[in-house]
């Protein structure tokens, strides 16, 4: 044999499959996902709060997890305007996915527990819970917040998370065939403004933090349950809450200002967040537990800076 023929041979070798006849101490790599090409979500169950904006993350979301093969996704919002649209929209676009809409407050327990219940009584299984539901509260300075409005947006936007991990967490245990062993994925919607100051208002950045303290200490109760909890923190997302911030820029052409202290130099949509949502909900994020996921362009990677003022 030439010594052209061993160096091929020899890098035929490195790069056989595993398990094949001309590497056979070769491991498997061990995996936990599917296929990381076809549905990620296939079969499980999803509940989404927050969902009713036509503009929103609930909504991108849902519209993600239907396409990626859930059976089912519950959309929920305390307003019920669009739910109906875009249940007919979903279902329309993704016949295999049985969607569900329900009017409530994020922040009623028992509510909660019956949007959780009648998953567990329809489909014997819950995968995925996204607590995305929110408010930005009072843009005012702390010293003019009033203590009940303080607590309000304490209560939309993290009672709504401890509930959704409070009754998410006992369903996520449950088995039947087609799950045979507990497992689950509850998100929680915090934000920037929980990571770092001056991105939000007083009430929002602290019930913020408090949603990434909640992912993780819960994460830590749940250990050993193969139930993960992680928090989302969006940096400036064009939705329902922020769309007069765009449209004000656009009409004013100042558009390139928005998102002008993230190395990425933009806003973003929707979708952009979605797509961690469905990644923190899918087997592929079987391993990333008790986390704070930015999305914010890269926000929260340094200080803001002007340029040409850098020493």
């Amino acid at each position: 044999m030439s010594d052209a023929a061993r160096r091929v041979q020899a890098l035929g070798n490195q790069i056989a499959p595993p398990n094949s006849s001309s590497s056979p101490s070769t491991p498997e790599i061990k995996k936990i996902a599917g296929k990381s090409v076809g549905p990620r979500v296939e079969g499980k169950v999803v509940i989404i709060t927050g969902a009713n904006s036509p503009l929103g993350i609930g909504r991108a979301s849902a519209h993600l997890f239907a396409e990626n093969g859930a059976k089912a996704v519950y959309i929920c919002d305390f307003d019920g305007t669009h739910l109906a649209a875009h249940k007919q929209e979903i279902e329309t676009l993704y016949p295999a996915t049985e969607v569900h809409t329900r009017q409530f407050d994020a922040a009623d327990e028992k509510a909660v527990k019956a949007v959780v219940d009648d998953a567990v009584k329809t489909y014997g299984r819950l995968d995925v819970f996204f607590a995305n539901a929110g408010v930005v509260g009072p843009h005012a300075p702390f010293t003019q917040v009033g203590k009940e409005e303080f607590m309000k947006v304490l209560d939309t936007n993290v009672s709504s998370v401890f509930l959704a991990a409070k009754y998410a967490a006992p369903a996520m245990h449950l088995t039947t065939p087609s799950k045979p062993s507990p497992s689950g994925s509850i998100i929680g919607t915090a934000s920037v403004a929980g990571l770092r100051s001056n991105a939000g208002s007083t009430p929002y950045s602290a019930s913020k933090a408090a949603v990434i303290s909640l992912a993780q200490t819960i994460a830590y109760q749940l250990s050993g349950t193969n139930i993960r909890v992680n928090a989302i923190c969006p940096g400036l997302i064009e939705t329902g809450m922020t769309a007069p911030t765009f449209e004000a820029a656009r009409a004013r052409g100042t558009t390139r200002k928005i998102g002008q202290l993230n190395p990425l130099k933009r806003g973003a949509v929707a979708d952009e967040v979605a797509r961690v949502a469905l990644f923190l909900g899918s087997d592929e994020a079987s391993y990333v537990n008790g986390q704070a996921w930015a999305v914010d362009g890269g926000l929260s990677a340094g200080h803001p800076y002007v340029l040409g003022k850098m020493a």
